[in-house]
C-alpha cells in the first residue's frame, strides 16, 4: 500500500517511519523541502515537491500531520481524490470545512481516523474495557488530567516558533492537549461543555491558552472535569473515575488500579512496552481498516465532537490578558 505522509515534523516523521517499518511504500511532503528530503533519504522513499505531486502518485491512504490549521484543507483534497485519510489531532483549528470533509468522506465510503493515539495506550484501553464490563457499576463522575512543559516537547526547536505557540496555526493547550477531551467522550459518550476557565501561557511568554479547566455534562448523566496544561515542569497524565461499586484510576507512569470495597487490583503495563508501540498500533489499526473497509474506532465524527468542545472552551474565554515583557 502506498501511504502519503503530509508534514514531516515530529509526529509526521514518526508515522512515516512506522509505515515504512510495517512494509508500506511511503511518499512524504513538507512545506520545508529540505526537511522532506532529509526524511526521504533516511527512509529511502520519495519526497514530493508539492501536494499536487503527492496526489498524482495516487496513494491509497494519506496521513495529514501538518500544523492543525492545515488539516482540513489537505484532508479534503485527499478525500476528493478517493483517498482514505488519517488526520492527526486535533481535526482542525476551527470548524471551517469540517462538515464538508465528513460529508464527502461518507459519500465516498472512505475510511477515516483522527489521530487520538491515547486510545491505543494500554492504560486508557484497559480503562475503556473495564467501563464496558461495568467493573465499577454506574459511573457518576470522572477527573481526567494532563500536564506537561511545552519547551520540552520538541528538543532542539524554539517552542516560541512552533505551531503550538500560535493560535492562528491551531496551537494552545486546549487543542494541543485535546486527548483528554477525546477520552472523556470515548469513555462516557456525547457531552456538552457546562463551564470552563482558561488562562494564557504567560509563564512561557505566550498569549495562547496554556491552562484550562473544563466541566462536561454527558448525556448519560456522567460529570467529567478535564484539566489541560502545558506550563508545568513535570509530566503527568491520568484519570480517576467514580462508580457506584468502585473507583478506577489510571496513571501514565504506572498502570490501572481498580478498587472495590477493600479489594484493590492493579493492571500494570505490558512487559517491554515502549511509547512508540501505541503509534504503531494506531497506524496498524488504520491500515487494517483500510484493507477490510471497516470503520476505525476514531472516525472524523469523533474528532469533530472533541473539537467542538475544545473550540467552545477556547472561544468562550479570552486569553488575551497580556504577555509579560
Amino acid at each position: 500500500m502506498t501511504i502519503a505522509v503530509l508534514g514531516c515534523g515530529s509526529i509526521g516523521t514518526r508515522h512515516a517511519r512506522n509505515a515504512a517499518a510495517l512494509g508500506h511504500d511511503v511518499i512524504v511532503f513538507d512545506t520545508d523541502p529540505a526537511r522532506a528530503r532529509h526524511l526521504a533519504r533516511e527512509l529511502g522513499v520519495v519526497a514530493a515537491a508539492s501536494p499536487d505531486d503527492v496526489w498524482s502518485s495516487r496513494p491509497a491512504a494519506a496521513i495529514v500531520a501538518t500544523p492543525s490549521a492545515q488539516h482540513v484543507p489537505l484532508a479534503l483534497a485527499a478525500v476528493r481524490l478517493g483517498c482514505d485519510v488519517f488526520v492527526e489531532k486535533p481535526l482542525g483549528s476551527t470548524l471551517d470545512g469540517v462538515p464538508d470533509l465528513i460529508d464527502e468522506a461518507r459519500a465516498r465510503n472512505l475510511v477515516t481516523l483522527v489521530g487520538c493515539n491515547m486510545r491505543f495506550h494500554p492504560g486508557p484501553a484497559t480503562v475503556k474495557r473495564l467501563l464496558n464490563e461495568r467493573a465499577i457499576g454506574d459511573v457518576a463522575a470522572a477527573r481526567l488530567y494532563t500536564g506537561s512543559y511545552l519547551p520540552d516537547w520538541r528538543p532542539g526547536q524554539d517552542y516560541r516558533a512552533s505551531y503550538s505557540a500560535s493560535a492562528q496555526q491551531g496551537g494552545g493547550a486546549i487543542l494541543d492537549c485535546i486527548h483528554e477531551i477525546d477520552l472523556a467522550l470515548w469513555y462516557f459518550g456525547p457531552a456538552r461543555l457546562s463551564a470552563a476557565i482558561v488562562r494564557p501561557a504567560a509563564s512561557l511568554g505566550l498569549a495562547v491558552d496554556g491552562l484550562a479547566e473544563l466541566l462536561l455534562e454527558h448525556e448519560r448523566g456522567v460529570v467529567s472535569s478535564v484539566h489541560l496544561n502545558f506550563v508545568q515542569r513535570d509530566y503527568q497524565r491520568g484519570c480517576q473515575i467514580i462508580g457506584s461499586t468502585g473507583t478506577l484510576r489510571w496513571d501514565f507512569a504506572g498502570g490501572v488500579t481498580l478498587r472495590r470495597g477493600t479489594t484493590t487490583d492493579t493492571i500494570g503495563m505490558p512487559d517491554g512496552w515502549s511509547l512508540n508501540q501505541m503509534y504503531v498500533d494506531e497506524l496498524a489499526h488504520f491500515i487494517e481498516s483500510v484493507t477490510t473497509r471497516q470503520p476505525t474506532i476514531a472516525p472524523l465524527e469523533d474528532g469533530r465532537a472533541a473539537l467542538e468542545i475544545a473550540l467552545t472552551a477556547r472561544d468562550r474565554h479570552s486569553v488575551s490578558r497580556g504577555v509579560p515583557a
